[in-house]
């Protein structure tokens, strides 16, 4: 726990496995709002934390401050019907008073304006917030606001309906503004346009199973619970209107969503802006506030005061009694350029549970295990391309990614660089990949004259699955990031079958491939107490362990098990591999492996066979 966040007694009793209750809520949030207040302006419209400054500058990282602090104190203040007991609502009047009298002007106190997602966009990010704050807190703020404030604040957000946001998440902001300004009896046809585009792209976004993407591509990830489905389902709720197919689309979200917490609390490691960390609970927060959850409210409790109790426990919260920049601490690689300051209180989202007030099942229940921890799920995801697969003996959630990237429609298969953060092919709660200066983890590359291939868009190919197993395929060209960015020709198809703790990992390389290439497979980066295991089956050489001393968001330095061969043609590679807490006997868990040009038979040491097929992919298991 940290020391510098002071929270009552643990209760063991109504909360088995986290002892946190709702007054550890309440506790938290008041900390991490007192503790940022004290680096406010003189009349509090800029809260400048300290720390390096975002690609938007200061001014916009002091805005930030002030919007995603606000979000705490308004799930604190609303949740508690009114109650203030430290004065935040006086505090947020005041720096919305002073904020909006000047906006754009070079002082102390005026907020930037709002402008293009090209312009210094940030902004409208941080509109959404103030206005959910207002929104919430609206019988003990807005409206005790002077009618020349009211004014102000409104053309200030008003700067979020009239500007180009970016083509993702970020149309949901003017949605939000609007719908707080259509909340206060200011709407117009510019909000009314505003909430009908955002929804129109939202339901563009829609995959199936729960799962949007954030845009036109294939992004799955955090930002599916802490924005695709927050902002909407939030607006229908403090509207008091139904849910409708947001309310249905959060329920199965959360159904597959719940299963990506370990048995420690933490959240999946994976995806951009995992800063915000026990943000990520948010989405399960919001379910069981509007009772759109397909978990018990001792479910939704374990998880959210799991996810929280994680990152207070592994220095999140510094000894100022702010949040890093990082994942357990400050950690660079788990950062973006829009990283400042401010930006890890959007795990003020998580807050959102306490709108369910302290009589509430999710927090007069007794608290319950964690799904991960009631038995082991290979849950194939075939709308985002993922295999969830986690085992119960040691609380590891793992990831197989067949289907998310973070590569734009208009962009092309080699355009830019490798990110570790969406382009590995297995992620879990207990590892992050490495850094792209290091080797990198959990992947198969194609290797010519020592430049190794990264992998951009990923093209599924299916997932599946049965009682006890799972699998997921898909394919992707190799990019090269320096020489010819491309092998005309070349194309790598990839399976994942998981099976008990193991992961059976094989690859179909086809097209042209150079002479003198060579292939090479990476497994898990596993840190202190946990172990990453790699066997050859078939195609591989060579084998090796490659040092990455820039280490993970888990720990400052790890090794990283590594296949290689000689790639003469066509080919097919196989192996297994596995990331437990004890050591398991790999050598023993394969009978058989056999190969031909377009399948694959493996024999288990149980018994079990599995028979993977390219053309077309598919897996049987029996």
């Amino acid at each position: 726990m940290s020391p510098s966040l002071p929270l009552p007694a643990e209760d063991r009793a109504l909360s088995p496995h986290t002892g946190y209750t709702r007054a550890h809520w309440e506790a938290a949030a008041d900390g991490l709002v007192d503790s940022a207040w004290r680096w406010a302006t003189p009349r509090g419209a800029l809260l400048d934390l300290p720390g390096r400054p975002s690609q938007s500058g200061v001014r916009s990282d002091g805005l930030e401050g002030y919007a995603r602090t606000f979000l705490a104190a308004g799930f604190r203040v609303a949740g508690s019907q009114g109650s203030d007991p430290h004065g935040w609502l006086e505090r947020y009047a005041e720096g919305l008073a002073a904020g909006t009298l000047t906006p754009g002007r070079d002082d102390t106190e005026s907020w930037p304006v709002i402008r293009d997602i090209h312009i210094a966009g940030q902004p409208m990010v941080e509109s959404a917030s103030v206005a959910l704050g207002l929104r919430m807190t609206r019988p003990w703020l807005w409206d005790r606001l002077d009618g020349d404030v009211q004014d102000r604040a409104e053309q200030w957000l008003r700067g979020a309906l009239r500007r180009t946001p970016s083509p993702n998440n970020w149309y949901l902001f003017p949605f939000t503004v609007a719908g707080f300004l259509e909340s206060v009896g200011r709407g117009d046809t510019e909000t009314a346009r505003a909430r009908e585009r955002g929804l129109e792209l939202l339901e563009s976004w829609y995959r199936g199973q729960g799962w949007y993407g954030d845009g036109d591509g294939r992004a799955f990830d955090q930002y599916n619970g802490w924005a695709l489905h927050l902002y909407p389902m939030l607006d229908a709720h403090l509207g008091g209107a139904k849910s409708g197919v947001h309310g249905e689309r959060l329920r199965e979200h959360l159904a597959s969503f719940g299963l990506l917490f370990g048995g420690d609390g933490a959240p999946l490691y994976m995806g951009r802006s995992l800063t915000y960390r026990f943000a990520a609970a948010s989405a399960v927060g919001l379910g069981a506030v509007t009772g759109n959850t397909p978990w018990s409210p001792g479910t939704s409790r374990r998880l959210i005061s799991g996810a929280l109790r994680y990152f207070l426990d592994r220095g999140a919260v510094d000894a100022d009694g702010l949040l890093t920049l990082g994942w357990h601490g400050p950690h660079e690689a788990s950062l973006q350029p829009y990283s400042g300051p401010a930006s890890p209180y959007w795990a003020s989202k998580a807050f959102v549970c306490l709108l369910a007030g302290a009589d509430d099942p999710l927090w007069t229940s007794v608290e319950e295990q964690a799904p991960v921890e009631t038995a082991d799920r290979y849950l194939a995801l075939p709308a985002p391309g993922l295999l969830v697969h986690s085992t119960s003996a040691d609380g590891i959630v793992r990831v197989h990614n067949h289907g998310s990237d973070h590569v734009r429609p208009e962009e092309g298969e080699s355009a830019g660089g490798e990110d570790p953060l969406y382009s590995r092919q297995h992620y879990s709660t207990r590892t992050g990949p490495t850094a792209v200066a290091n080797v990198a983890d959990n992947h198969f590359a194609v290797s010519l004259d020592g430049v190794r291939s990264v992998r951009r868009r990923i093209h599924p190919l299916g997932a599946g699955g049965g009682d006890g197993w799972g699998w997921a395929a898909s394919w992707h060209r190799p990019a090269f990031p320096t020489g010819p960015a491309m092998v005309p020709g070349l194309r790598v198809e990839s399976v994942t079958v998981a099976y008990g703790h193991y992961e059976l990992r094989v690859h179909r390389v086809l097209g042209g491939v150079p002479q003198g290439a060579r292939v090479e497979q990476t497994g898990w980066a596993a840190g202190p107490g946990l172990h990453s295991g790699l066997r050859p089956l078939h195609g591989w050489t060579r084998r090796d362990e490659q040092r990455a001393p820039q280490g993970t968001a888990f720990t400052r330095w790890v090794e990283v098990p590594r296949l290689g061969a000689d790639a003469a043609g066509s080919g097919v590679y196989a192996c297994l591999a596995a990331l437990t807490t004890t050591p398991l006997p790999l050598g023993e868990v394969v009978g058989e492996a056999l190969a031909t040009d377009d399948a694959l038979q493996v024999t288990w040491a149980d018994g079990a066979r599995t028979r993977i097929t390219f053309d077309p992919p598919a897996v049987t298991h029996a």
